[in-house]
């Protein structure tokens, strides 16, 4: 009786880096460990120092992204690199490698198509307090603009199927990249989980690329653009009440003086007011349009992200689901 070859999903490890020649090698040497059937490529970012020497004696799959930014990075990485399952995390050793194949077994047994590692004592890395603070300010303006699917939408930890990897668009270039990986899960509403772990701390003498107000200010302008593109009517239609606002505030007076007096003594007023007022209707005008048009781009990235082949992701969890439980024996039929 023939048995069935059971397959195994392709695993790929995917780290970023620019500058972590104090890091790599041990992060490498611990995802081999933690993941030994895995293929991990390390995707040098302009480095100036050893990185890419340390990551290829370490046994990594060294590429050269030679344009600059984690966004950048991830994008070549989700286009060239082909595997089942995808973990993506920093080459700094600040996320622990021997806490992959708990995010893995998540991704498989939740049938998740993103599972994020969020960051269990992100504050208390000493000096950052800047980025924590601004780590609390950015999440909880996720969940009023974009939804409650997140808790750490700035971790770097995470875990993807191929039909997520092979369907989000990346444009993003820096590290606003994680939050555009959000975005794009909660406009689709993809089936996504989250795990608390652990975040240690850089070792002696390797700093953060994070600048606090430089990369906050870039996602702050993500937000609004994907905003733009995600909620068009939502977006337009706050400049919409804002002009509007401002438009009864200057009319107002001269209406009231108007009645009063028959005279409109203060003509620039009323027309920035009538000005205002026609912005108004213009951004409700434009909101209504692009809200249809972006209805329906997100029926095509759906349709597009389910015309993807899901892989052998689908048939470990169908022999997973299907395997007697432990100490268990099927009963005859």
């Amino acid at each position: 009786m023939p048995q069935d070859v059971r397959q195994e999903p392709v695993i790929a490890v995917l780290l970023p880096c620019y500058n972590e020649e104090l890091t790599i090698a041990e992060v490498v040497r611990r995802f081999r460990e933690a993941l030994p059937a895995a293929a991990i490529y390390v995707y040098d970012n302009n480095s100036r120092d050893l990185t890419a020497l340390r990551a290829r004696a370490a046994g990594a799959i060294v590429v050269r992204e030679p344009r600059q930014g984690k966004g950048n990075v991830v994008r070549r990485m989700f286009a060239d690199i082909e595997a089942d399952i995808y973990l993506m995390a920093d080459g700094d050793g600040t996320y622990a490698p021997e806490d992959a194949p708990q995010l893995i077994n998540t991704l498989l047994t939740e049938r998740s198509d993103m599972v994020v590692g969020t960051r269990r004592g992100v504050t208390d890395d000493a000096g950052r307090n800047g980025h924590a603070f601004g780590n609390r300010i950015f999440n909880n303006l996720y969940k009023r603009l974009f939804g409650s699917d997140f808790t750490d939408i700035f971790s770097g930890y995470r875990v993807f199927t191929r039909r997520f990897v092979k369907s989000f668009p990346a444009v993003s270039g820096g590290f606003e990249i994680e939050t555009e990986m959000s975005v794009h899960a909660s406009q689709l509403k993809l089936p996504v989980s989250e795990i608390a772990l652990d975040y240690g701390r850089r070792p002696q003498g390797s700093s953060s690329k994070l600048s606090t107000w430089g990369d906050g200010a870039r996602i702050l302008w993500m937000f609004g653009m994907l905003m733009k593109e995600t909620q068009p009517l939502r977006f337009f239609g706050a400049f919409a009440v804002f002009f509007l606002a401002s438009s009864l505030f200057l009319m107002t007076p001269v209406l009231v003086e108007f009645a009063e007096t028959g005279l409109v003594p203060r003509m620039p007023t009323w027309v920035l007011s009538v000005g205002l007022l026609l912005l108004s209707m213009l951004a409700a005008v434009t909101g209504l349009i692009l809200d249809s048009v972006s209805r329906g781009r997100a029926e095509q990235k759906r349709i597009f992200y389910l015309s993807m082949p899901s892989g052998r992701v689908e048939r470990s969890r169908e022999a997973a689901a299907q395997r007697p439980a432990a100490g268990k024996t099927p009963r005859a039929a």
